[in-house]
């Protein structure tokens, strides 16, 4: 499993409910299913992953997350996971605010274009920033938006929610290995991840 899904699944409680958006192929469900008796549920555009997902023996319907998500009650969920999506993500804060009132927490995260190979590659090159996290060109990238995690702060604050936790890390060419960086995290990570809920 990617090492930033590693974090995010050491901060769901056991036993919790939990949705997924955007969830792939499974990954992070089948986990916390597993290994922490997660009541779990999925959202996801790609039918192929969606029937991986099946095959797994999960719950995920095929469908857009922004419309999809409106139609669970208030408080269904303990936790709602945006992880690698809100990138491309239309009205991110429309999306994040209707989550937060399915849920209790979300948890977000995303890649870091503020690392220091991004900048360097687009100082240098002159060309935009192609990398292992961000691996698409200009013009055939499913990314409609670039984030820093310094953007993050400031957007919670703009938006009108709560960062309850976060973790900016550094991750392998895979992404399967990792590390947390705690020393310049806007300049040396890779991703963040942060733990969000309302504001009271």
């Amino acid at each position: 499993m990617r090492f930033d899904l590693q974090i995010i699944a050491s901060w769901i409680e056991p036993e919790s409910k939990v949705l997924d958006l955007g969830c792939g192929g499974g990954d992070l469900l089948y986990f916390l299913r597993e290994n922490k008796g997660v009541d779990g549920r999925g959202i996801e555009q790609v039918e192929s992953k969606v029937v991986q997902c099946i095959e797994r023996g999960l719950s995920v319907l095929q469908g857009d997350i922004n419309e999809e998500v409106v139609d669970y009650p208030d408080g269904t969920f303990d936790y709602v996971i945006l992880s690698q999506t809100l990138q491309q993500v239309y009205e991110p804060a429309d999306l994040i605010q209707s989550f937060l009132k399915i849920g209790r927490k979300g948890i977000v995260s995303f890649p870091n274009f503020s690392h220091w190979r991004i900048r360097l590659q687009l100082f240098a090159t002159g060309y935009a920033p192609v990398s292992e996290q961000l691996p698409y060109d200009w013009h055939n990238t499913p990314n409609i938006r670039l984030i820093t995690l310094k953007d993050f702060r400031k957007f919670s604050r703009d938006v009108g929610f709560h960062i309850l936790k976060e973790a900016a890390i550094n991750t392998d060419s895979k992404n399967k290995e990792g590390a947390i960086v705690t020393f310049l995290p806007n300049l040396r990570a890779t991703y963040g991840i942060f733990l969000i809920g309302r504001n009271l």
